[in-house]
């Protein structure tokens, strides 16, 4: 019974989006490890940007830095 949990920053991803990481990350277990897809949970957690840090430094913070919005 496997478990995914994909953890994204706040911002905007569709519910489209989203269901396609699902079913993505479900037929790359099923394929991969042979996992039964009506056993396999996959969770989304969408994070605040002030809650997610990357080389010390919050990710806008981060992004920022490296001249990049995402």
């Amino acid at each position: 019974m496997p478990y995914v949990n994909i953890k994204i920053t706040r911002e905007g991803a569709t519910p489209a989006q989203k269901a396609e990481l699902i079913s993505g990350v479900t037929d790359l277990l099923v394929r991969v490890l042979d996992k039964n897809p009506a056993t396999t949970f996959v969770v989304i957690d969408e994070v605040a940007m002030e809650d997610w840090g990357i080389g010390g430094l919050p990710v806008a913070e981060y992004r920022q830095a490296l001249g990049r919005r995402t």
